[in-house]
């Protein structure tokens, strides 16, 4: 359960972190927040100190009905942040959350080690040809549609199942490449009601068939605020009682906003594990 990040084996037997950097004027948490070079530098290094593994750069929003933007915008808005964090962490993991292979490419060239695929391939034929030339570690991540229409009346017979299904088909395909460094994440809030959420929250041990490292990125979702009627803002408790689910259940990786509070998760999660 180990994945190579530019030479360095990280062991995801025991659970880390990835802290979320968003630098999209509109994501759902955070968006707008991290605008100069002062506020990334900041919230970077307190995110690592925090116990950050993994350090998750997204320029393009991804929450239920974003505005697209075009594969220039996205690479205007990441890759100087991608030089800032590499020029002043030089050994920081950096994950790219991209559906695009260029965006993805030329990332990686700036010296970003991960690229997490909201579609998990789906979104631009190119991504997996592009993963595998670069032998970088990938995480699919599953989502039904497109975050601008994800959200309209999302169906399954089977969430779970279908689910697997595509991972089974999207890892074997990567397989097939010689890409072996692959995560999946189930994908939360994405093409799933509040219903399939939690069953799929439920159900995530059932993941394990597939012999992948799991990330988990519950952080703050409406799953969790809407259930409890709160702002996103308020459900940092609700956050870490999910988080904990989903590592007694088999999470690797947990996605967060609030890294300290999942670390302590986990080291409590370790306790009985």
């Amino acid at each position: 359960m180990t994945i190579n990040c530019k030479g360095n084996l990280i062991d995801l037997s025991s659970p880390k972190v990835m802290g979320i950097l968003n630098i999209t004027p509109d994501s759902f948490f955070d968006g707008g927040k991290y605008k100069n070079e002062s506020d990334i530098l900041n919230q970077t290094e307190k995110m690592i100190s925090d116990g950050a593994t993994f350090i998750d750069v997204g320029a393009y929003s991804s929450r239920p009905g974003a505005k697209h933007i075009s594969e220039e915008e996205e690479l205007k808005r990441i890759i100087p942040v991608i030089n800032l964090l590499i020029k002043n962490f030089p050994e920081i993991i950096i994950s790219t959350d991209t559906f695009r292979s260029k965006v993805a490419q030329e990332t990686i060239n700036a010296g970003a080690a991960i690229v997490n695929d909201i579609s998990g391939g789906k979104m631009d034929d190119n991504m997996f040809a592009t993963v595998a030339n670069l032998q970088v570690p990938c995480i699919l991540m599953h989502m039904l549609g497109t975050p601008q229409n994800m959200q309209k009346d999302p169906i399954y017979n089977d969430v779970t199942q279908e689910i697997i299904s595509f991972f089974a088909a999207q890892i074997h395909k990567l397989h097939q490449l010689k890409l072996n460094d692959i995560i999946i994440d189930v994908g939360f809030g994405f093409g799933k009601t509040i219903g399939h959420n939690f069953e799929i929250l439920k159900n995530l041990s059932l993941f394990k068939s597939l012999d992948a490292p799991i990330l988990a990125g519950i952080s703050r979702k409406s799953m969790l605020y809407k259930t409890l009627d709160i702002s996103a803002k308020e459900a940092l408790n609700a956050t870490t009682s999910a988080n904990t689910i989903a590592l007694l259940n088999g999470a690797n990786i947990l996605r967060v906003h609030d890294v300290k509070e999942a670390v302590q998760a986990i080291k409590i999660v370790n306790q009985i594990s």
